[in-house]
């Protein structure tokens, strides 16, 4: 039997054991439910017959927890379970021609939303896993959803209605929203916890500033810039970098610039999985959450509340933070093992390894991932307000791979996911690059400057999650290497600047940094999925950073 028909079946057992497991979460939801009078389901088209009540979350296995979460990711949502939002926009407000419901024939619009029945529908690759990356058709036009139904017909004259912006501007295709990518959430719980703790040192340097003190902001060996604070107690953030603006704005001495990390949304928008999440199906489905939109509510107009519980929420998002992490597929080629090693020392050596860091360390056993995160912001379900879930992302019994404390320091895990987590500009000066700032708001003028802004693309898993850069346009990697400009200019220089073959090498190293196929237990693994011994993981910080 080859190397390949032993990962289908072992894909085709994890599969069969998923499904046994959502039988048996359904059997153990019925018995969780209230002792009323069961409704009938004949007749009924429900995505998810019963929710998840809140607090009922606490009680279940976390096996079933996170199954029932699954379940909820992958719901083709009816009108029935709330689907739709006749009345409201996918930024939650009020639709701006109220005359014209988002109902029948406009129920559904790929530029405005909603766009999609199920968060599967777009995140799905590679090997058909929930929570994958997703296809240039599946691209998420973001900012989009201010608008109520995007039809460009000039004779709509209403603002943000089909065809006019905030200004009573004529909107085209090409400025009414920033086109991306839809990208994979593998590894995502250990990314957020890098975030939360690196947000955790930025803001201790920042409560440790006294009158007319100035320190650098750094955390886990990553420049931040400097921030100021004036002997007035005003706060200085001019030289702060790679943040957005949520995170440094100050207008008082009272509030102090959080200084948050918000490693979700291309350009650094969202703090946290479930925000992301309590956003994201209102936007592409209509389903409102309770945390959001409040309980017993039906501000969308479409005659159904309570859409998606907290308890709905919470197991959608420890199912994102519990996915498998990629790793890296290395065939037993002795011409293609001698490329990959160059080229990993090649990415070191022209610069490429200055932002996209191989690996970031999770000290103080800062792998259990806890819901909620203490920095989300409002709408969102937030500390103290509810009891706290927390997840070891190091358990075995999640999805394979995991990741291991380090052998020399059990207190810390290597998180080899290639990023700083900062915002850069790479966008070569003649690219008028995003049309609209994200980051800003609607009706000032900065918003329609648009966006040169993104975070260091994290590339692990990067290979086999095309198509690649932030707006999704290039089928290549050399295409995305060619296409860094302005902070990332000299790396591309120097890439220019190689032998032929170290170009390749580079490239071939890229090609190694995988998500694996479901239930692969080892993270690094040779063509035929067999695990494989590779350069340790001290040699090869050494190579990346080229001491």
């Amino acid at each position: 039997m080859s190397g390949h028909e032993r990962a289908t079946m072992k894909r085709q057992r994890h599969t069969r054991f998923a499904s046994l497991v959502a039988i048996s979460l359904s059997a153990s939801v019925l018995l969780l439910a209230d002792d009323k009078k069961p409704v009938s389901q004949i007749g009924q088209e429900h995505a998810i017959p019963r929710h998840l009540q809140d607090d009922e979350e606490f009680s279940i296995p976390l096996r079933d927890l996170l199954e029932y979460g699954r379940k909820v990711f992958m719901a083709e949502w009816t009108i029935q379970d709330g689907a739709g939002r006749p009345l409201t926009k996918g930024n939650g407000t009020a639709l701006s021609n109220r005359s014209k419901p988002l109902v029948d024939l406009r129920a559904f619009n790929r530029l405005s939303g909603p766009d999609a029945n199920s968060c599967y529908g777009c995140h799905n690759m590679p090997y058909g896993v929930p929570g994958g990356a997703g296809d240039f058709v599946t691209s998420v036009f973001v900012l989009g959803q201010r608008f109520d139904f995007l039809t460009f017909d000039p004779s709509d004259r209403v603002p943000t209605g089909g065809a006019m912006d905030e200004l009573q501007k004529p909107v085209t295709l090409q400025n009414v929203a920033n086109s991306r990518r839809t990208t994979g959430m593998f590894g995502a719980g250990y990314l957020e916890m890098l975030a939360r703790q690196m947000t955790a040192d930025l803001q201790a340097i920042r409560d440790s500033l006294r009158l007319g003190d100035s320190k650098q902001l750094v955390t886990k060996g990553v420049s931040f810039g400097w921030l100021t604070r004036r002997k007035d107690g005003t706060w200085d953030t001019s030289r702060v970098e790679g943040l957005p603006r949520a995170s440094i704005v100050a207008p008082t001495p009272v509030d102090r610039p959080t200084l948050i990390l918000r490693p979700w949304h291309q350009a650094s928008n969202v703090v946290s999985l479930r925000e992301f999440s309590n956003t994201a199906f209102n936007q592409h489905h209509g389903m409102q959450s309770t945390e959001r939109f409040g309980l017993d509510t039906d501000d969308d107009g479409d005659g159904v509340k309570n859409e998606l519980t907290r308890a709905d929420i919470t197991a959608v998002t420890l199912y994102q933070a519990t996915m498998a992490v990629p790793g890296r597929v290395i065939p037993n080629d002795p011409e293609i093992e001698q490329a990959v090693l160059n080229g990993e020392q090649v990415f070191g050596r022209i610069g490429c390894a200055s932002c996209h860091i191989p690996e970031l360390p999770l000290d103080k056993k800062g792998w259990i991932f806890s819901e909620p995160n203490p920095y989300n912001p409002a709408l969102n379900l937030r500390t103290g307000t509810t009891k706290s879930i927390a997840v070891d992302l190091n358990n075995k019994d999640l999805p394979q791979p995991r990741l291991t404390p380090d052998a020399a320091n059990p207190e810390v895990v290597w998180v080899p996911a290639y990023t700083d987590l900062r915002l850069h500009d790479i966008s070569d000066p003649k690219d008028p690059g995003e049309p609209l700032d994200q980051n800003q708001t609607p009706w000032t003028p900065k918003f329609r400057l648009g966006n040169r802004r993104f975070l260091t693309k994290r590339l692990w898993g990067l290979a086999n999650e095309p198509p690649f850069f932030h707006h999704g346009l290039f089928t290549t990697m050399r295409e995305s290497v060619l296409a860094h400009s302005g902070e990332a200019l000299q790396s591309r220089t120097n890439f220019q600047a190689l032998k032929p073959y170290d170009q390749d090498s580079l490239i071939e190293f890229l090609k190694t940094l995988q998500v694996l196929p479901p239930g692969t237990p080892y993270l690094i693994v040779d063509e035929n999925f067999k695990p494989r011994k590779w350069l340790t993981t001290e040699k090869l910080r050494t190579c990346s950073t080229g001491k």
